[in-house]
Order: structure tokens, then sequence, then C-alpha cells
């Protein structure tokens, strides 16, 4: 089993280390940016800044949804923690095609996570922040159940299910990918002359 570091298991620590890493890194994005350049687009089809998060945080609830339902028939059967919150094979492997480093084509967002249409920042800011306040209350709530075997249902991919653990890691990998997205957007928007 891993070690823990003040109560908390480490696997369980580097999940919180990894939200509290892409929170700062969303603020680092959203620091200083004006409404006009936060929800500018470099063309028709791309995302603002302000899409970025409002995809994240919308991915973010809809992911939870089955996680919290599976959390709740595991806590009803009595299945805690037996070992460490990590991915197996394919989740890991998953979990690496979401990286930012991932060399994977332009895909389309699923329907029910597209980002709204040219979100105000500081909505879709105040909205991936709130998600991530849902992610860091699942995993307080559910850190004492075996979430390495634990199943639920992905949303986006009709009958494939991951381990819970598997979720908790695609969850930070993913905001990295768009958060990363999102700085490089910004950086383009500092560099055009917006009207």
């Amino acid at each position: 089993m891993a070690e823990e570091t003040g109560g908390v298991p480490a696997d369980i620590e580097t999940l919180f280390d990894q939200l509290d890493a892409a929170e700062r890194e969303a603020h680092a994005v959203v620091a200083g940016l004006d409404e006009a350049r936060g929800t500018w687009r470099s063309e028709a089809g791309n995302w603002s800044v302000a899409e970025c998060l409002d995809h994240l945080a919308t991915a973010n609830r809809v992911y939870l949804v089955p996680m919290e339902a599976a959390a709740a028939a595991g806590r009803a059967r009595g299945r805690l923690r037996r070992g460490p919150a990590v991915p197996g094979v394919v989740g890991r492997w998953f979990v690496r095609t979401l990286e930012p480093s991932a060399k994977l084509r332009k895909m389309r967002a699923p329907r029910q996570i597209q980002p709204r249409a040219s979100p105000p920042l500081a909505d879709a800011f105040a909205a991936f922040l709130a998600s991530q306040h849902q992610v860091r209350a699942f995993l307080r709530t559910n850190a004492d159940l075996d979430l390495a075997r634990l199943r639920f249902v992905n949303p986006f991919i009709p009958g494939v299910r991951f381990s819970l653990a598997t979720g908790l890691h695609v969850i930070p990998a993913h905001e990295r990918r768009h958060l990363r997205q999102a700085a490089r957007v910004r950086a383009a928007a500092e560099r055009a002359t917006i009207t």
C-alpha cells in the first residue's frame, strides 16, 4: 500500500496535488486577462480561453455523475480501500492519450461537453473552480473506497467501463491538456489586435 502523508494515502495526495496544480494553472491563464481577450478566438470553430474553461467545467460535472453513482453502490456493498487508486493497463493508456504531450489528431468534444457559445470569462472561470471543488469533494468523500476496482460507465464512450481510479486520473490529465490550450490561446490573443 502507498505510504501515507499526514493521514492521507500518498496516491490520494498525488491526485489532490494534480487538481491544485490545474487550479494554479487556470489562475495564471486568466490573471489580468480582460473579457475581449478571454473570449477571443483565432478563427471560427476554435475555442477561446473562456470556452476551454467552460468545456472543462462541464466535462468534470458530467464525468462525476456516473462516478458518484458507482461510489455510492460500492459503499453500500462495503467495497473499502484495498490498495492505491491507480488505473490498470488500459486506464493508464487512456490517461496518457489525454495528456498535453499526446500526439493525437484534433477531435471534436462530445456533444454533451461542448462549451457554451462565448461564455463570459468570469463565469467560465467560476464554473471551472466550482467543478474543481466538486472533484475534490468526491475524492475526499470516497478516498476510503476501493477506487481501483469499483467501475463506472464512461459517459462519453458507450459500453466502456473504467475504474474510479482511472476516472480520477482522467480529470487532471484532461485539465492539463485544455489549460495548455487556453494558455496558447491567451498568448495568441495578446499578440492579436482586438477591437
